[in-house]
């Protein structure tokens, strides 16, 4: 009796761990030529909020992980090329490629891996493919592929990380995606973002907003009573920014005396000296503002500013008449305003 006991309890065991080891994920990857590297994984969204590191020996990399659900992470190697890999307990990944095309892995062990990757092989054999033609790839894509993993990232790089990403589009795709892709917290929050971009798209009216300048002194919109205003949403921390700087300056030397027109910056600063400074050393002239609140500044929010830099041109009506806009294209708007009040 004691041995069929013992024996009982060795079954249970043997079957816990069997379990256990069935929920772990196994990942083993060969890439050639990369020798030995570190490739860090973490995840693109707070469902996988940890940073795992792969050592990679002679090409050759394995690891053991766990998760509790189906996650979107992302491969970081040392040249700074990110990836996308998807992990869910029980899988057996397996990563192949060349150090030469990190951008192109092969990956197998589930389904949104294998989708990416055989996306990627068809891309490969259009050569240099125009947008166009990318972005009709990417809808095809998740047409045929409603409830793929995969679907957010191709969504996310090709569609919304773009200057300006075009709302309606990238609603008509979301809306062909299954109900559970839309539930994940970055669809939530891209969703959420839409809506609030919505309400400042171009041709809707601007929110009413109040904010400092350098002196101190509240500025509004109606300080710029019958102007067209053209705000620059920027910060001393962004490089990008500092260069768009001097586009600015060029813009307001021509148009400092332009009576139908004013230039203002918004900066999403947090250090109000690093901010001054900055301001001085780039000579920008024209009314600065800073509510030293970064993305959670009010105006920011209002704006649905998500990226730097950025701009936003309002009409004397209140009208936002173009957003996000480039040099040639801010002086095309200037040149149309400027046609306009000859016209009155």
């Amino acid at each position: 009796m004691k041995k069929v006991c013992l024996l009982y309890f060795l079954l249970i065991a043997l079957f816990a761990c069997s379990e256990k080891k069935t929920d772990s994920i196994s990942l083993n990857g060969e890439i050639k030529g990369l020798g030995n590297d570190t490739i860090y994984l973490y995840g693109s969204d707070r469902m996988y909020d940890r940073m795992d590191t792969l050592i990679v020996e002679n090409d050759k990399f394995s690891t053991t992980l766990s998760v509790d659900t189906l996650v979107s992470t992302i491969l970081l190697f040392s040249d700074g090329t990110e990836y996308p890999l998807f992990l869910d307990k029980g899988h057996k990944i397996q990563i192949k490629g060349s150090a030469a095309e990190l951008s192109s892995l092969q990956i197998s062990g589930n389904a949104p891996n294998e989708d990416l990757t055989d996306f990627n092989q068809e891309l490969k054999g259009l050569g240099t493919p125009s947008e166009k033609a990318l972005e009709e790839k990417v809808e095809n894509f998740i047409t045929k592929h409603p409830s793929s993993l995969a679907n957010i990232y191709l969504l996310d790089k090709y569609f919304v990380q773009k200057p300006q990403p075009n709302l309606e589009q990238i609603k008509q795709l979301t809306d062909r995606m299954t109900g559970d892709l839309k539930d994940r917290p970055y669809m939530e929050t891209l969703l959420k973002r839409i809506e609030e971009e919505e309400k400042v798209d171009i041709g809707k009216t601007a929110p009413y907003f109040r904010i400092r300048n350098t002196e101190g002194k509240d500025i509004n919109r109606s300080d710029f009573k019958d102007k067209y205003l053209l705000i620059q949403f920027w910060a001393s921390w962004d490089t990008i920014s500092r260069e768009k700087n001097a586009m600015f300056r060029r813009i307001y030397k021509k148009e400092q005396k332009n009576k139908n027109f004013a230039l203002m910056g918004i900066s999403l600063d947090l250090d109000r000296e690093k901010w001054l400074e900055a301001v001085k050393q780039d000579t920008l002239k024209w009314e600065q503002t800073c509510e030293y609140s970064g993305w959670d500044g009010d105006v920011a929010k209002l704006f649905s500013i998500h990226t730097l830099p950025a701009n936003i041109l309002i009409s004397p009506t209140g009208k936002i008449e173009g957003k996000n806009l480039d040099e040639k294209a801010i002086e095309d708007k200037l040149k149309e305003i400027a046609r306009k009040e000859k016209e009155k």
